[in-house]
């Protein structure tokens, strides 16, 4: 399942206030409750593994581990069950100094289902699952092509991971002297044959096996683009995965982003048709409507507390107080909140913006 902007910044959050956590030794504890697991059975379980922490020889380690899992034996027991996709706890005495107490405990009901089941007593919080869970699973095979070059790329998440590049041998449209005409086209239509072969090649390397690919798209200026895919060049195990054919006006990397732009259509599930398309409505109507866009802190935080900002649009570039202040802040007025990423031209845009913008329900 793809997070969403939302789920993914909360995740983020959350992994990067318990990351900073280092111990000299073993005390931090860590557990992961799966789906439908009896929450019972683990207080039980930490129940036991406080009576064997009193063999730990460090005084010091010992009253830490024991007051840890005391803290999130009290902890769960809030919980009537298990939430709907499992619970992840971490305990611990997190002072920053040697001798003092600062026993702290957090939860988190993950975004993905957990099927693990994990106990760790360790210097640090155990958070690989946590991050596992933000790596995009689902991606698509980017291709855009022309008689003379051609680019290979991933879409992950809103990001394009260039792959491969080759140009090919085939020759210009003029021919040198003494050249037939006949001659010369047999030429260029052997060389651009020998492209489509070698691009075709790449494309299965690239693709053919490759876990979470939702599928292809092929995108380039004229008419090659179709004799490539409905020519003889790529195997029918790899045409079945082609969802999408765009015509473009270039190629190389602003190809890419050209066929990543035209492929709203075909992305319309993925977070980054939707952020793509509310930061180009912000753009619109700033250049055209600017009664009805704002942006900047004191600008928006303005128009957010009379009540007139409809969307109110925040880069993951802002430090967490700035976006925790302004989401409790929409919320008194009814306000949807976006957490724009960085990873495309329109996130970077609203980042040089001053990060904060809005668009709003009538103009001011």
């Amino acid at each position: 399942m793809a997070l969403s902007e939302k789920q993914r910044y909360e995740l983020k959050k959350f992994i990067k206030k318990l990351e900073v956590f280092r111990r000299p030794h073993t005390e931090l504890v860590t557990v992961y409750i799966p789906a439908g697991y009896d929450m019972n059975k683990i207080i039980n379980h930490l129940k036991q593994e406080q009576g064997t922490a009193t063999n730990i020889k460090s005084a010091t380690t010992r009253k830490n581990v024991i007051d840890a899992l005391e803290r999130m034996v009290q902890h769960l027991r809030l919980f009537k069950q298990t939430p709907e996709h499992g619970l992840a706890v971490f305990s611990g005495n997190v002072a920053e100094r040697e001798g003092q107490i600062d026993l702290k405990v957090w939860s988190i009901e993950p975004p993905v289902l957990l099927n693990t089941r994990i106990y760790r007593c360790d210097k640090e919080f155990v958070l690989d699952l946590l991050r596992d869970m933000l790596d995009t699973k689902e991606v698509y095979g980017l291709v855009v092509m022309d008689r003379r070059d051609a680019n290979i790329a991933l879409l992950k998440g809103k990001t394009i991971v260039p792959l491969v590049k080759t140009h090919s041998q085939v020759p210009g449209k003029f021919r040198a002297g003494g050249q037939s005409a006949q001659r010369f086209a047999r030429i260029r239509e052997g060389a651009a044959k020998d492209h489509y072969k070698k691009v075709a090649e790449y494309v299965k390397n690239q693709f053919l096996k490759l876990k979470g690919l939702k599928g292809i798209i092929v995108g380039g200026p004229g008419p090659t683009k179709y004799d490539f895919v409905e020519g003889n060049y790529i195997t029918t195990e790899v045409k079945n995965k082609i969802i999408a054919i765009k015509d473009l006006s270039y190629t190389g990397d602003f190809g890419l982003q050209e066929l990543l732009d035209k492929s709203q259509d075909v992305l319309a599930k993925e977070e980054v048709a939707s952020e793509k398309e509310i930061m180009g409505n912000f753009f619109d109507l700033l250049s055209t409507k600017p009664g009805m866009a704002s942006y900047g802190l004191e600008e928006v935080k303005k128009n957010l507390e009379i009540g007139t900002v409809d969307v109110l649009l925040l880069s993951e570039s802002l430090d967490d107080n700035t976006i925790d202040e302004m989401e409790n802040l929409a919320k008194t007025v009814g306000t949807n909140v976006k957490i724009i990423s960085t990873e495309t031209r329109e996130g970077i845009q609203l980042r040089e913006l001053g990060k904060i913008a809005a668009i709003l329900r009538y103009e001011v």
